[in-house]
């Protein structure tokens, strides 16, 4: 019997040790620790450090160009201080940050009615982004409208379902990444995506407006 806890407690070990490398190191936890603790000038060094993928996450639902977005990245950004006590480092920091943005700008959306009546072309600074893969600015623009329609079509799908959406495809998370920033199984997060693309891919084939405007053919 002692030999089998032995062996247990040894397993169990090697077992951490093999997640600690397969895990990469936080490097915001103690900063995010300190801001916990009340350490103002922790707090703020924290939300410079996440400024720019709480930004990414934000347009990454609403769009570059969406009137809302300094708005709901100003309100992600409180979140995530009032949501930082309840973090135990299931993840990396900034995963469970952009989780908080995802969330808070699906809600600016849904509070907004947004939906494709909301579809701007691309500005200047949409344009100078998808310039860097050397598209034509027509097809940058097509680019641009097939995107927004596709956020639209968010709106059609559950919070649960949105969410592992847009962590997966839209800010590129793997499906363990997405599974430890949203506190699930990985195969819950397999099963929410089948979902979604699912889900999607019968709202697209109804709609002749959609299949025009992504170019799907029925």
């Amino acid at each position: 019997m002692l030999r089998l806890v032995s062996f247990r407690q040894t397993a169990s070990a090697k077992d951490a040790e093999v997640r600690e490398r397969l895990e990469p190191v936080d490097p915001l936890a103690a900063l995010g620790l300190a801001a916990v603790e009340g350490d103002r000038e922790a707090q703020r060094t924290l939300i410079v450090a996440l400024g720019p993928p709480l930004l990414r996450a934000v347009r990454g639902v609403l769009g570059l160009q969406h009137p809302e977005v300094e708005d709901t990245l100003q309100e992600a950004m409180t979140a995530v201080l009032s949501a930082l006590p309840g973090f135990r480092g299931e993840c990396q920091t900034v995963h469970f940050a952009c989780r908080i943005a995802v969330q808070t700008a699906m809600n600016a959306r849904r509070r907004a009615g947004y939906r494709l009546r909301y579809t701007p072309s691309a500005g200047p600074e949409e344009l100078a982004e998808l310039a860097r893969d050397e598209r034509t600015p027509a097809d940058a623009c097509a680019a641009s409208a097939r995107r927004e329609l596709l956020r639209s079509l968010l709106d059609g799908l559950s919070l649960a379902q949105s969410e592992v959406l847009v962590l997966h495809t839209i800010l590129g998370y793997s499906v363990d990444e997405t599974a430890r920033a949203t506190r699930v199984p990985v195969n819950t997060v397999r099963s929410r995506l089948r979902a979604a693309l699912s889900a999607l891919r019968s709202r697209v084939h109804s709609d002749r407006a959609l299949l025009e405007g992504l170019d799907v053919k029925p």
